[in-house]
C-alpha cells in the first residue's frame, strides 16, 4: 500500500502511513510490520521498530518546528505508522478547529448515503431542496463534492472576486450561479455549505449525529465536536469548516482512510468509496477560477486534495510518488506541507 497522508488545519497535524517504504535504489519494498488499530489510546513504537530512519525524522521534525515557530512549533504533530504512534508532540492532544479539513468529513457522509441507497453522486439537488429549482436544476452532488457546482448564495463576508460576489458559511438564500455546473473549478465555501444542507436533507438528522454513530465512535474517536454558525436561514453545522478536534484524534479519521474504510476487520464505509473520494474527479481539462484558492483541476476529488497532474502538467507535490492524500485547503500549519510538496 502507498503511503498516504491526512493533514488537519489551523496547528492540528498528523500524519499517516502504511507498511510500505524504498530500498536504497528507490524500489517500493514491503515492511514486515503488521497494521494495527488503537483501542481507547495508540500503541507507542519507535520510528525505527517501524521502519523508518529516526534521525531522519529527526531532522524533519526540526525542519518543521523552524518552518512553523510563528505559528506556535510543531508540538501538535502526531504521526503514525502501520497503526502505531510513532511521533507525538506535547501538545498532540490540544484541541483546534480544522478549519476546511471538515470539508473531507462532509463528503464522507455523502459516502455513508450512497453505501444506504439514499442518494447517488447524480442525485440533483433540486429534488432535496425546494430552494435549488429555479436557479440550479442541473446541479448533482457530484457538482458539490467537486467543487463544481456554480453555487452562490446571497451575501459574503469574505474572498471576494472580481465582481464583488464573496463567500461564506451560508447555505442560502440562492443567489444567481457563478457560472454552469461543471464548468469550472470555483473553491467556495457557499457551496460547501448548500452541500451540507442537501445531505442533511438526505440523512433526515444532524450529520454530526450520523457521523458519530457511524464513524467517530466505532473508531474511537472521542474528543471531537462539529460545530455550528448563524447564518439568514437559521443556526446550521458548519459544513464547510467546522470540526473540532486534536491531532491524536484526527489521526483515526485519516487511519480509517488509510485502510480504505476499514477498521479492525469492519467495514465502516466502503472501499470503493474511498477510492473514488481519494482519486481525480476534477478533471486538468476543466477551468480553474480567478480566485487564488481555486486551483483544483487535475488535483481535486470529493473533498479531497490529490497528488494528479495539474493543467500545466506538473504534480501538484512533486517530490511524493503520485497518489492521495490530504484533506481539503492548506491553512496555516498545514501551509507547510501544501505550499513545498515536501516533508
Amino acid at each position: 500500500m502507498k503511503n498516504r497522508l491526512s493533514i488537519g488545519a489551523l496547528g492540528t497535524l498528523c500524519l499517516i502511513f502504511a507498511a510500505s517504504a524504498a530500498d536504497p535504489a528507490g524500489q517500493s519494498r514491503v515492511l514486515k510490520h503488521p497494521m494495527t488499530f488503537p483501542g481507547k489510546d495508540w500503541v507507542a513504537a519507535s520510528p525505527e521498530a517501524q521502519g523508518v530512519h529516526p534521525a531522519k525524522l529527526q531532522t524533519a521534525m526540526d525542519y518543521l518546528a523552524r518552518s512553523l515557530s510563528e505559528h506556535g512549533g510543531a508540538g501538535t504533530v502526531f504521526i503514525v505508522r502501520n497503526g502505531s504512534a510513532s511521533w507525538q508532540g506535547l501538545e498532540s492532544d490540544r484541541e483546534f478547529q480544522v478549519f476546511s479539513a471538515t470539508k473531507s468529513f462532509t463528503s464522507t457522509m455523502l459516502g455513508l448515503l450512497i453505501d444506504d441507497g439514499k442518494a447517488s453522486l447524480n442525485t440533483l439537488a433540486k429534488d432535496l431542496e425546494p430552494a435549488l429549482v429555479e436557479q440550479y436544476p442541473g446541479v448533482t452532488l457530484r457538482h458539490f463534492a467537486t467543487m463544481t457546482s456554480g453555487y452562490d448564495s446571497v451575501g459574503g463576508s469574505y474572498e471576494f472576486d472580481a465582481q464583488g460576489r464573496g463567500d461564506s458559511w451560508n447555505p442560502g438564500p440562492p443567489a444567481p450561479p457563478l457560472f454552469p455546473p461543471g464548468s469550472k473549478f470555483r473553491y467556495w465555501d457557499d457551496a460547501m455549505s448548500q452541500f451540507g444542507n442537501v445531505l442533511t436533507k438526505v440523512a433526515r438528522q444532524p450529520l454530526d449525529q450520523l457521523f458519530k454513530t457511524r464513524i467517530a465512535d466505532p473508531i474511537g474517536m472521542i474528543r471531537w465536536r462539529w460545530t455550528s454558525n448563524d447564518t439568514p436561514t437559521g443556526r446550521v453545522l458548519s459544513w464547510a469548516g467546522g470540526i473540532r478536534t486534536s491531532s491524536r484524534e484526527l489521526a483515526r479519521f485519516g487511519h480509517l482512510f488509510l485502510n480504505r474504510g476499514n477498521w479492525n476487520g469492519r467495514q465502516l464505509i466502503s472501499a470503493s468509496w474511498v477510492d473514488q473520494a481519494t482519486a481525480v474527479q476534477v478533471a486538468p481539462s476543466i477551468p480553474n477560477d480567478a480566485l487564488p484558492r481555486s486551483r483544483g483541476a487535475g488535483v481535486y476529488g470529493f473533498n479531497w486534495w490529490v497528488n494528479g497532474i495539474k493543467p500545466d502538467g506538473t504534480r501538484l507535490w512533486r517530490e511524493r510518488r503520485p497518489g492521495p492524500f490530504t484533506p481539503t485547503v492548506c491553512t496555516t500549519t498545514s501551509a507547510l506541507w501544501c505550499r513545498n510538496g515536501t516533508w
